[in-house]
């Protein structure tokens, strides 16, 4: 066999193991992010600087007013009225250093009231790290729960 052929063939079968490592790389960014929405801290790391986020009520805005809203950590108690997030059917697709998230992000309130969200989230693979450049939120009806 020649070496091109067998270079063409390994190649064939690292690309399926190496995007299965970043999809887990990105499943693991959404949770530990999901996990610590409260936290300014996961925010700045999970946002790239160029973030383009619709909310579910139809604003746009970026990261810079995401930081904005935040309470200073150092200055406050966390608030024990925050949901708990967590993401469902997540569904991870690779282009190369672009990625595309999408999943049913599940908001459980401390009153016990359930919300959900379709979230679907573009990511950049920059400087050694994924980073959310593009975000839409869309709430679910309760009637489609």
């Amino acid at each position: 066999m020649k070496r091109l052929d067998c270079l063409i063939i390994a190649l064939a079968f690292a690309a399926p193991a190496a995007f299965a490592g970043e999809k887990e790389a990105l499943r693991d960014l959404l949770d530990y992010f999901l996990a610590h929405a409260d936290e300014r801290a996961a925010h700045e790391r999970f946002w790239g600087e160029d973030l383009v986020y619709t909310s579910s009520s139809g604003a746009r805005f970026g990261k810079a007013e995401i930081l904005a809203g935040m309470q200073d950590e150092s200055a406050a108690e966390p608030a024990d009225d925050s949901p708990m997030y967590s993401a469902d059917a997540v569904d991870i697709r690779l282009y190369d250093d672009i990625a595309v998230v999408a999943f049913r992000l599940v908001a459980n309130e401390t009153d016990g009231g359930v919300l959900n969200y379709f979230n679907t989230g573009t990511f950049a693979y920059r400087d050694g790290r994924w980073v959310a450049i593009a975000w839409q939120a869309t709430r679910i009806p309760q009637s489609e729960n």
